[in-house]
């Protein structure tokens, strides 16, 4: 098969719009066969060095966020947010619908920037995609960061970890939505809220994950 040259067409091709099981007022392009896609795409763009479709699962952690911040707009209104590790860009969509002044979704994988995009203008909002890693630069300015998931991998819970510690120095909320990943790095977090909300079961342990919402403190 020859290389993937638009990411956006691949997504519109390869994926189903579906509402959001926990956050059903918004719609993604997600994968309608999460193995068959997980595959084709390990295949397709293994060779590229391209990363496996995050971007095309509504993921617990991001669903739990968009949840909360649906049901407490008084959290984004007229703030200006990043997204980070946007992956579909859930999260700032859900921002946006709930007032936020700007959102930067950001993440380091070409296609989750193109998905996030597109599923921006599935609901009516305009997102800020940017593909960049947050970790490596300056601490950004944004009165609110918000992060789905992340903390699946130790090395990305390490540089993540990093990177909070420096938004809450300087005074920057951050909210964490999380399953319970293994390297949730528990002592430094105020819970907010809990769910239970439906998962792809294919990639998952369960069909349904206890997923929690946070509030990060300082180390």
């Amino acid at each position: 098969m020859p290389p993937i040259e638009d990411p956006a067409d691949f997504i519109r091709r390869e994926t189903t719009v579906k509402p959001v099981p926990h956050a059903e007022e918004i719609r993604l392009h997600v994968a309608d066969e999460a193995m068959e896609l997980w595959q084709k795409t390990e295949e397709d763009l293994g060779a590229l060095g391209l990363d496996p479709p995050f971007w095309a699962f509504a993921w617990a952690g991001g669903q739990g966020l968009a949840r909360y911040i649906l049901d407490t707009p008084s959290l984004v209104a007229g703030k200006d947010v990043i997204d980070f590790a946007c992956g579909s860009g859930l999260v700032g969509i859900a921002a946006m619908l709930a007032g936020a002044k700007s959102c930067r979704a950001v993440d380091i994988d070409p296609f989750a920037i193109a998905a996030a995009g597109l599923n921006a203008g599935l609901n009516g909002v305009r997102l800020e995609v940017e593909l960049a890693d947050l970790t490596r630069q300056a601490t950004p300015s944004a009165d609110i960061v918000f992060c789905g998931d992340v903390f699946y991998d130790r090395q990305m819970a390490d540089a993540v970890v990093g990177f909070l510690d420096r938004l809450v120095d300087v005074g920057i909320t951050v909210l964490v939505g999380d399953p319970g990943r293994s390297y949730l790095p528990k002592r430094r977090l105020t819970e907010l809220a809990v769910y239970k909300v439906p998962v792809v079961g294919a990639l998952e342990d369960n069909e349904i994950k206890k997923t929690y919402v946070y509030r990060v403190g300082k180390s």
